[in-house]
């Protein structure tokens, strides 16, 4: 498969021109982030939490995001919920299992949520996706510990075993559908010195799915735009506070001449 920076271009302006509707059942401490970015991309984000309310605002969305970053049993049982309305419908459906492998609650929640439907792709950090794997991880709170490149014969295992694409954060990024892998090597350190960059790249490879419904390229084209929008941002930030802000417009501002002057797609 060819990596061609014109498709992603392509998909950023059907995002731009359709505004699909997000729905995200996400976490407090990234909420913010995670739908100015949307909002930045030409995306509509919406959170509907609620048990009374999830299956409707599924139902109308284009694509459902689902992040375990902040559990609590109700909003456990809306992702429940909200799988099975986006499952009828034919909906995609990203899933970030924030913190798998840190407690045996969330590793515990993490497979609970994946062996109650399909799920579309799975974007999570190295220790995340080694967690679901079934293997023990050092895992620091919810940050990552391992290195993606160490760790591609279990995303591919993973990608196989769930039948969905694996997007695996970190320097190097790595997408895999188990037959294919692809590595991106874009991005800044300083995208791990803001919270949320994580669920960014969730709620963008939802926006990507909703007007592509390829999960391999959905899922390549938020990994490369994320670090491509990384990179450009660190040259326009003194340090993470700026760098968010960087980022954001960096985002809104993304250029075709730009993802082809910093596009590095490496394909094993």
């Amino acid at each position: 498969m060819k990596i061609d920076p014109h498709n992603l271009w392509s998909d950023i302006q059907a995002i731009k021109k359709f505004s699909p509707l997000i729905h995200n059942i996400t976490n407090y401490v990234v909420m913010e982030q995670t739908a100015n970015s949307l909002l930045a991309i030409g995306a509509s984000p919406v959170m509907a939490h609620a048990l009374e309310e999830v299956e409707d605002m599924t139902m109308n969305a284009n694509s459902l995001v689902l992040n375990i970053g902040t559990l609590s049993s109700s909003w456990i049982q809306a992702m429940l919920l909200a799988i099975k309305m986006a499952n009828g419908k034919g909906i995609p459906i990203v899933f970030d299992p924030v913190g798998a492998g840190a407690t045996p609650y969330r590793t515990q929640t993490a497979k609970s949520i994946l062996n109650h439907g399909s799920i579309t792709v799975i974007r999570g950090n190295a220790s995340e996706i080694v967690a679901l794997q079934g293997d023990q991880c050092l895992t620091k709170g919810v940050d990552n510990t391992l290195n993606p490149c160490d760790c591609i014969e279990k995303a591919k295992a993973l990608a196989i075993e769930r039948k969905c694409t694996v997007s695996m954060s970190g320097k190097t990024d790595v997408v895999t559908n188990g037959a294919s892998v692809f590595l991106i090597h874009n991005g800044h350190t300083l995208m791990s010195k803001v919270t949320g960059m994580g669920c960014t790249s969730t709620a963008l490879t939802g926006s990507f799915l909703s007007v592509n419904r390829d999960p391999l390229l959905s899922a390549m084209h938020a990994a490369i735009l994320m670090g491509i929008v990384g990179d450009i941002a660190a040259q326009n930030s003194n340090g993470p506070g700026s760098f968010k802000i960087a980022f954001t417009d960096a985002l809104h501002a993304i250029s075709l001449e730009e993802i082809v002057k910093h596009m590095h797609v490496e394909i094993l």
